[in-house]
């Protein structure tokens, strides 16, 4: 097609323009031609891909080979045209049986000591410290799923919320305290200590050793007993000792309590111009105290043995008590008890031969004169079995049998009668524990004792003995005892006393250092033969304060009422003190 002549050699020269750079390039170049590399630097070019081999992100490192597979693609080359393939010689295959082909790493490389091993090779065991408690293996199948949440505590409501005192400030212990250094042998736990403010005692050898101090002061309305109220202040000194040993076979206990009570004022010497019931002087000594032995033979047989004291007077206001004497005379009852225990399955029999005496001091009268308590002096021997069989735990019935015979040092006593008398008693029982929170000894049974001298009748009577106490919360104790005694009497024709006594006591802590104290007695005296009863109610309250382990402070209020079937017997008092105790 035919164009204009202007237009035509406008193409002309536009081609022309485009070619004569190519032609440039040419002629300065003489290489082959390659497309440019794109990299990180773009100032920096390289050849043979898109990213150096020094900055890939999965190179190999130096201590592994690279296998074919992974290196970089190079252009190809020329041949080479010395190398002729019809020239070469065929040459054999390398075998490869029995090889185990590697792929760039060793088989279970990355099993490392947790991980799973294809080639189950025998793990190595971490090493411990000395001491130093083995782990736990790890939950496997057919391990039970642990709890979610811990188990809620029967002994108390569920907590609503932690105490303030668990995520208080509190001081770092060392590790060595806190039991956190590795290998660190692992502490024996502590036993726990039911009173945070209780005595802790002192160790000598293997004997631990508790002692205290009890001094008070404070008023008695009327400390004989009169039915005539005469008062007096008063003052009372109370030693105690307890040693018991710390060994894993046999055991010895020492357990030691004593009293002294002194009062300031003089009872008067005669009441409406006859002898004074009670003495001019009534200071009171008062110590109760035994040592108790066990050697054991083997596991289930046991020699056990008992050493005890009591010194101590007449009670105040006891028929008992001479008319006219300067000051109360003092008797003493000491012995032992040697047995043993043997145990058959759940079966078990403790017995055990007895042997006492009673000794008492002279008496000392108004007038000067002394008179003598020899009369009244006498031993006892005797035995005891108990058969007992545990039907589970933490109940025991029993069957206790005793028996003893009275010899006085005087076949007659100051009247004529003749003293020496024969019995025993026999009781059943149980002992029991239910949940550590109502634990004891109940048992029921009958007594009786005979005489030698005819116009003394049979001495007998209902047996009670017990002793329970019921923890009803951690700040509230309840406590009760009865017991059951036949005592000797000095009065004409009464065969003896029949002495039943009931208490019943209450401990409650407002406080750990804060503790009140309510207790009631009951007792009952029978002195058979001369239909003579008394009865004694006595109500006591006391509040202790302890400051420490070693310092406690103690008030008393206590209201004592006699009440006798015989005319002018019967009595009433009210005791107020106020002392501090010292333990350690």
């Amino acid at each position: 097609m035919w164009s204009p002549p202007g237009r035509g050699r406008s193409r002309s020269a536009l081609a022309f323009r485009a070619a004569l750079p190519c032609l440039l390039l040419s002629a300065l170049e003489s290489a082959p031609a390659a497309a440019q590399s794109l990299t990180p630097d773009l100032f920096n070019p390289s050849r043979g891909g898109f990213v150096s081999p020094d900055a890939l992100p999965m190179r190999r490192t130096a201590a592994v080979l690279q296998a074919p597979s992974d290196a970089i693609p190079q252009p190809p080359q020329p041949p080479d045209p010395n190398d002729d393939p019809r020239k070469k010689t065929d040459a054999p295959a390398t075998t490869r049986v029995g090889q185990v082909p590697t792929y760039g790493l060793p088989a279970a490389n990355g099993a490392s000591g947790s991980g799973y091993d294809s080639l189950n090779r025998k793990r190595q065991q971490p090493k411990l410290y000395p001491g130093q408690p083995k782990p736990k293996k790890p939950a496997g199948p057919g391990s039970p799923v642990p709890p979610a949440t811990p188990p809620v505590s029967t002994l108390g409501p569920p907590r609503i919320a932690p105490p303030p005192s668990e995520t208080a400030n509190k001081t770092p212990l060392p590790p060595a305290m806190a039991g956190t250094v590795p290998g660190q042998p692992l502490r024996r736990r502590l036993k726990v200590d039911d009173d945070a403010f209780g005595a802790v005692g002192d160790y000598a050898g293997s004997f631990l050793i508790k002692g205290g101090l009890e001094l008070s002061t404070g008023y008695d309305t009327n400390p004989a007993r009169l039915s005539k109220p005469v008062g007096s202040p008063v003052f009372v000194v109370a030693p105690d000792l307890l040693v018991t040993s710390d060994w894993e076979r046999h055991a010895l206990v020492a357990d030691l309590r004593g009293s002294f009570s002194g009062y300031t004022n003089n009872m008067p010497a005669t009441i409406d111009g006859l002898p004074s019931p009670s003495p001019v002087e009534i200071n009171r000594p008062d110590f109760t105290g035994h040592v108790d032995g066990r050697y054991d033979v083997d596991r289930d047989l046991k020699l056990t043995s008992q050493l005890r004291l009591r010194l101590a007077t007449d009670n105040p206001g006891s028929p008992n008590v001479q008319a006219g004497l300067q000051k109360y005379p003092v008797y003493a009852t000491y012995g032992g008890t040697f047995g043993f225990d043997q145990t058959f399955n759940r079966f078990q029999v403790a017995a055990g031969a007895t042997i006492d005496r009673t000794a008492y001091t002279d008496s000392k009268l108004t007038d000067g004169s002394t008179f003598s308590n020899d009369d009244r002096d006498f031993n006892q021997y005797g035995g005891v079995g108990r058969f007992s069989y545990e039907l589970k735990p933490g109940l025991k019935p029993f069957v206790e049998i005793e028996g003893d015979n009275r010899v006085h040092d005087q076949a007659a006593d100051r009247n004529g009668y003749l003293r020496d008398s024969n019995g025993g008693y026999a009781k059943v029982g149980s002992s029991f524990e239910f949940s550590r929170i109502l634990t004891g000894e109940v048992s029921v049974g009958y007594s009786a004792r005979n005489y030698v001298d005819p116009r003394l009748s049979q001495l007998s009577g209902f047996l009670t003995s017990g002793s329970l106490i019921w923890n009803a919360s951690g700040l509230t104790t309840v406590k009760f005892n009865t017991d059951t005694q036949i005592a000797e009497t000095t009065i004409p024709g009464s065969s003896g006393v029949l002495v039943h006594t009931y208490a019943a006591e209450v401990d409650h802590d407002f406080r750990r250092w804060l503790t009140a104290i309510g207790k009631f007695t009951y007792g009952t005296y029978d002195y058979q033969g001369q239909n003579r009863n008394d009865k004694t109610y006595s109500l006591e309250g006391n509040l202790i304060y302890k400051l420490n382990r070693n310092i406690w402070i103690k008030g008393t209020l206590r209201h004592d009422i006699l009440d006798s079937n015989q005319p002018g017997s019967s009595s009433q008092g009210t005791v107020v003190m106020l002392g501090v105790r010292l333990q350690n």
